[in-house]
C-alpha cells in the first residue's frame, strides 16, 4: 500500500467506479515526463482515496507504436459500455497529439481505439478530454500548444460515436491571454494546459484549465453561460488555484462529495497528486481542505 504523497504523478486523473467500488488514479509518470523512454501508463487503485495499491500496467505500447516519448496526461472516461483513455504522445519529427485508447475494464489494459492522434495532423496539441453534451454528442476539448502558436489556444472538436475519429472541424474556444490571471512568458508565450469540463449549477458549463500565473503554475475557470461547448466563453478574473499547482479535474466520491485533484508542486520530480474538497454554489467553486 502507498499514499498519494509517495506517488510521483503529474496531471492526476481519478475515475470513481460505482461498479467496482474502487477509485482509479492515472497520471503522467514524473520519472519520464521530460526525458527517457516511458514504458506506457500505470494506474493505482484505492477503496478509500487514502491507501493505494499499485502501480499496475494500464497501457503498454505494442511494437511499432508511433510515439516514443512525452507520454502525457492519461485520463479515463466511462462511455457507453467501455472505458476510453485520452492521452498525449510525441515522436521525433511527428507533432504531439492526443490519441484515444479503449479497454473493457477501468484498469485496462488499454489499446488504441483511433489509428493515431485525433487532434489535427500537423498541429502541436495535448491534453484532450471528453465532454458529452446534452444531446449525447461526444466532443474532445484540447489545447493547441504555445510552442506552435505562441498564445496557446483551446479547441473543441466533435467525435464520432465510436470515439475513433473527429467528426467535424475544430472550433476555437479561447486563447490563453484572454484570462486576466494568465501571465505570459518573456516573449509573449501563453500556456494552455489541462482542460476539464464540469456542468455548473444554473446551466453554466465550467472549464478548469491551467496556465502560468503571477505565482507560477496556476489553474483558472472559464465559463460558457449558454451551457454550450462552443461558448461564448468568459474567464474569471482570478485563478481558482493560484500558486504552483494545477492540471486539475473534478469527481464525486462514493459519499457524494465533490473533490478536486491537482498536482503540486509543479517541479519535477517533486510533483504529487493532492485531493481537495470543493463546495459548489450557484456560480462559485470554493476549494477547501479534504
Amino acid at each position: 500500500m502507498t499514499t498519494l504523497s509517495e506517488i510521483n504523478f503529474r496531471d492526476p486523473f481519478i475515475l470513481a467506479s460505482a461498479q467496482t467500488q474502487l477509485y482509479y488514479l492515472f497520471g503522467t509518470a514524473g520519472q519520464t515526463a521530460w526525458s527517457g523512454t516511458p514504458e506506457g501508463f500505470d494506474v493505482y487503485t484505492s477503496p478509500d482515496l487514502v491507501e493505494w495499491s499499485g502501480p499496475f500496467p494500464a497501457f503498454r505500447p505494442e511494437p511499432g507504436f508511433w510515439a516514443d516519448h512525452h507520454f502525457w496526461a492519461p485520463e479515463v472516461h466511462a462511455y457507453k459500455d467501455k472505458y476510453y483513455m485520452f492521452a498525449s504522445f510525441k515522436s521525433e519529427g511527428i507533432p504531439r497529439g492526443t490519441q484515444i485508447l479503449v479497454a473493457d475494464e477501468p484498469q485496462g489494459l488499454y489499446h488504441p481505439n483511433s489509428s493515431g492522434p485525433v487532434t489535427p495532423a500537423g498541429w502541436e496539441c495535448l491534453d484532450g478530454t471528453l465532454y458529452v453534451d446534452q444531446e449525447g454528442q461526444p466532443w474532445m476539448v484540447f489545447c493547441r500548444e504555445w510552442l506552435e502558436v505562441t498564445d496557446g489556444e483551446m479547441y473543441a472538436v466533435r467525435l464520432n460515436e465510436e470515439l475513433s475519429a473527429a467528426a467535424g472541424e475544430p472550433v476555437l474556444l479561447f486563447r490563453a491571454s484572454e484570462a486576466p490571471w494568465s501571465v505570459g512568458g518573456t516573449e509573449g508565450q501563453y500556456v494552455t494546459d489541462g482542460p476539464f469540463l464540469h456542468p455548473g449549477q444554473g446551466g453554466e458549463l465550467l472549464m478548469l484549465w491551467s496556465s502560468g500565473g503571477a505565482s507560477g503554475y496556476a489553474m483558472g475557470l472559464a465559463r460558457s453561460a449558454s451551457g454550450s461547448i462552443c461558448g461564448p466563453w468568459t474567464q474569471d478574473a482570478e485563478p481558482l488555484y493560484a500558486k504552483d499547482g494545477g492540471h486539475g479535474m473534478l469527481f464525486r466520491d462514493f459519499a457524494g462529495r465533490l473533490l478536486l485533484t491537482i498536482h503540486t508542486p509543479n517541479r519535477n520530480p517533486e510533483e504529487r497528486p493532492v485531493l481537495l474538497e470543493v463546495q459548489e454554489s450557484s456560480r462559485q467553486l470554493n476549494i477547501g481542505e479534504l
